[in-house]
């Protein structure tokens, strides 16, 4: 009997994990709970070669090696349905745990990636400080993460290694 990792790559449920998520969300106008965050790390992982972390209760989801040693990133993920930032905020950030940077994976209607940001974590603290009530619940905008986040991969110019390098 074949096991189920013999029938299917990861490769390949991402890719219809996509089709399902877009699919559902032009037929019920809502979006398919979980499967962006999903997506959005298996992009980042494979994007930006990073390691996924088996265990996320650590507040991180991902490693990559650096010249100083393991680094640790949350990944967080946004649909973009229309263009417009306005009103679209990041999930909850951990910011009780030990992590060294955030990543953020822009996807399309379609699921797909089309810009992957960096914040350093002494940048987004010194961002969240300015609301106490936002920083405690770790929350912020699409639009400030953008203003304070390098720009490390685009869909069409693939990983910005100077940038990349620039958060090492």
């Amino acid at each position: 009997m074949n096991s189920p990792t013999s029938l299917y790559s990861v490769d390949k449920l991402i890719e219809q994990a996509r089709q399902l998520a877009a699919d559902f969300k032009r037929m019920t106008g809502k979006p398919l709970p979980g499967v962006s965050n999903e997506i959005a790390e298996h992009d980042a992982a494979k994007f930006l070669d990073l390691e996924l972390s088996d265990d996320r209760t650590q507040g991180f989801d991902a490693t990559r090696v650096s010249e100083t040693g393991p680094q640790k990133l949350q990944i967080k993920a946004r649909t973009i349905f229309n263009d417009n930032y306005r009103g679209q905020r990041l999930g909850q950030l951990k910011l009780d745990k030990s992590w060294d940077s955030v990543v953020l994976v822009l996807m399309d209607e379609n699921y797909q990636a089309f810009e992957i940001f960096e914040a350093l974590r002494d940048d987004v603290i010194n961002n969240l400080n300015d609301n106490s009530s936002r920083m405690k619940r770790g929350a912020m905008s699409v639009a400030k993460f953008r203003n304070i986040a390098t720009l490390v991969w685009t869909k069409e110019d693939g990983l910005d290694m100077s940038a990349w390098r620039d958060q090492l």
